[in-house]
């Protein structure tokens, strides 16, 4: 059992060092935290979502994957124009006064909310490669009970940072009562969208 657990901690570890990063999904949930609208259900989504390309990964779908260049081409120009997008609607956001509390940036309704995530979730090309072909990839060198112990480490460290993302968002309510404060991170999050927008773009170039 000590073996087991050691091993899901390998699991725990790379999952979560891949999922601790500035991106376009954790920068929505950052920003949907603080506002306190929607939480749970976009946590789980996200959380969920990595549990099942995880698991995909780990049944053997990550060299098919890997081996599917149009596939990862293709939701690299998706996600390109997407954050793109996104990104010009953040900086327009950030200028707009009446936008500058938790009121106004609290207006998106669940279904909108969700399709949003679901977009910065899935038209990223790195998450096929992090979750299904890497976290899937070393998983696949176990042993098929050890792998699931791998594989349960890496999903734990999904739900266990969509959570504290997504709640401890909150501890900053009160610096982000200043409208100074949506305006910075408004700017940064134009900033990180589109210089992902701009990353995906060239590595969709770069495979033609």
């Amino acid at each position: 059992m000590s073996s087991l657990f050691w091993i899901a901690v390998q699991g725990f570890s790379l999952g979560g060092g891949l999922i601790i990063a500035i991106g376009a999904q954790n920068a929505f949930i950052l920003r949907q935290g603080l506002v306190r609208r929607h939480v749970l259900p976009l946590v789980l989504f996200c959380a969920l979502s990595d549990a099942a390309l995880i698991a995909a990964g780990s049944a053997g779908f990550g060299s098919l994957v890997a081996s599917s260049p149009l596939l990862l081409r293709g939701a690299a120009f998706g996600g390109a124009v997407f954050l793109g997008i996104y990104g010009l609607r953040a900086f327009r956001s950030a200028f707009k006064p009446q936008s500058l509390s938790a009121e106004g940036a609290a207006n998106l309704p669940l279904g909108r909310a969700l399709a949003t995530v679901a977009a910065f979730t899935f038209l990223n090309p790195h998450v096929y490669l992090d979750t299904v072909v890497l976290v899937g990839g070393i998983a696949g060198r176990y042993a098929v009970d050890e792998r699931v112990w791998f594989a349960g480490g890496a999903m734990t460290a999904s739900f266990a940072w969509f959570l504290s993302l997504g709640y401890g968002a909150r501890l900053l309510a009160p610096l982000f009562a200043k409208p100074v404060a949506w305006r910075v991170l408004d700017t940064l999050i134009g900033v990180v969208m589109t210089a992902l927008a701009i990353s995906l773009l060239l590595s969709g170039l770069g495979d033609l």
